[in-house]
C-alpha cells in the first residue's frame, strides 16, 4: 500500500489538474455560445444563397454558366482540413486529419501518388497531423482564427477561385466538423470548387404551379455575381462550423475530464484513509506490545 505521503501529493495533483479542466469548461461555455450564436444565424443566409445560385444556374439552358462551375475532372486537388489551434478538445482535430487522410489513400490515391494533391491547412493542429503521417502541408493558416470574420475568410476564397481559374486546381475540397450541439460534432467533406449544381428535379404535378420570375438584369448577370458570393459565404460557414463545433468538443472534453477527475478523488480519498487507518493500527500495536514487554 502506498504511504501516506505518496497518496497526498497525489491527491493534491489530481485535485489541482481538476481546478484546470473545470476552468476550461467554463470558459468554452462561454465561448460556445457566441460561436453558436454566430453560425445558426448564418446558415439561413449561406443555404438560401446556394440555393438561388443552383436554381438559376439549373434555368439557364445551353449558355456559360461561369468558370467555377466547369468540372474539369480530377487531375489535381486541393484538400482543405480546417481543425484549431489548441488541443484538449476530444477526437475533433484527429477526425479532421484522419479523413484527409482517407482521402488520399482512397478516393484521390492516384493523383496523390503522382503528387498532385496538395494541403492548405486551417488551423495548427490539422498541419501537425499530417506532418506526424509524413505529409507536408503547402500551406498552413493558423491566424484566421484569432479573430475570426468574413473580411478575413474572404482573402482565403480569392486565393482558392484564383487557384482554380488558373487551373491550378480542379477541384477543392473542404474537411471541418459541422456544429450540431454541444456534444455533437458531424464530420463533412465539401466540395467548395467547382460548384456542385443542383440535381434537376422531376416535373411537377399538375395541381402544382410553377412560379416565374422576372430577373432584372439577366439570369446569365445574376449567376456571374452571385456565384462568387456563395462561394465566400460556403468557405465562411465552414469556418464558423469548425469553430463553434471546436468549443463544443473542448467542453464536452473538459466535463468528462473534470469528472474522471472527481472519480480519481474519491479512490484517493479512500485509499489515503485506509494507509491512516493502518498507520494508526500500527501504533497501537506498537504501543500495547512496548506496554507488555514492560510488564514481563
Amino acid at each position: 500500500m502506498a504511504s501516506l505521503k505518496e497518496v497526498r501529493v497525489r491527491i493534491a495533483s489530481v485535485n489541482s489538474t481538476r481546478q484546470i479542466t473545470s476552468a476550461m469548461k467554463m470558459v468554452a461555455a462561454s465561448k460556445l455560445r457566441r460561436a453558436q450564436n454566430a453560425i445558426q444565424n448564418m446558415r439561413p443566409y449561406a443555404k438560401k444563397l446556394l440555393e438561388i445560385m443552383q436554381n438559376i444556374s439549373n434555368d439557364l439552358e445551353n449558355s456559360e454558366e461561369g468558370q467555377f462551375s466547369t468540372d474539369r475532372g480530377d487531375n489535381s486537388i486541393l484538400i482543405v482540413p480546417i481543425t484549431s489551434n489548441r488541443g484538449l478538445c476530444g477526437a475533433f482535430n484527429s477526425s479532421v486529419v484522419k479523413e484527409s487522410l482517407t482521402l488520399v489513400r482512397t478516393t484521390y490515391a492516384a493523383q496523390f501518388q503522382a503528387g498532385k494533391v496538395d494541403f492548405y491547412c486551417i488551423g495548427k493542429k490539422g498541419a501537425d497531423g499530417l506532418n506526424a503521417a509524413g505529409i507536408k502541408p503547402k500551406t498552413i493558416n493558423a491566424e484566421i482564427f484569432d479573430h475570426l470574420n468574413f473580411s478575413d475568410s474572404n482573402v482565403i476564397a480569392d486565393l482558392f477561385m484564383q487557384q482554380f481559374s488558373r487551373k491550378q486546381y480542379d477541384k477543392i475540397i473542404l474537411v471541418y466538423n459541422e456544429f450540431k450541439n454541444a456534444a455533437v460534432q458531424v464530420l463533412k467533406t465539401d466540395q467548395l470548387l467547382p460548384v456542385v449544381e443542383k440535381p434537376v428535379e422531376k416535373a411537377q404535378p399538375l395541381n402544382e404551379t410553377e412560379s416565374n420570375y422576372i430577373f432584372e438584369p439577366s439570369k446569365e448577370e445574376i449567376l456571374e455575381a452571385i456565384v462568387p458570393k456563395t462561394i465566400k459565404v460556403q468557405l465562411y460557414k465552414a469556418l464558423l462550423d469548425s469553430f463553434a463545433a471546436e468549443h463544443g468538443a473542448r467542453m464536452t472534453a473538459m466535463h468528462k475530464a473534470t469528472e474522471n477527475a472527481d472519480e480519481m478523488l474519491k479512490d484517493l480519498k479512500l485509499k489515503y484513509n485506509k494507509a491512516r487507518q493502518a498507520s494508526i493500527t500500527n501504533e497501537i500495536l506498537e504501543i500495547v506490545g512496548g506496554a507488555e514487554a514492560l510488564k514481563g
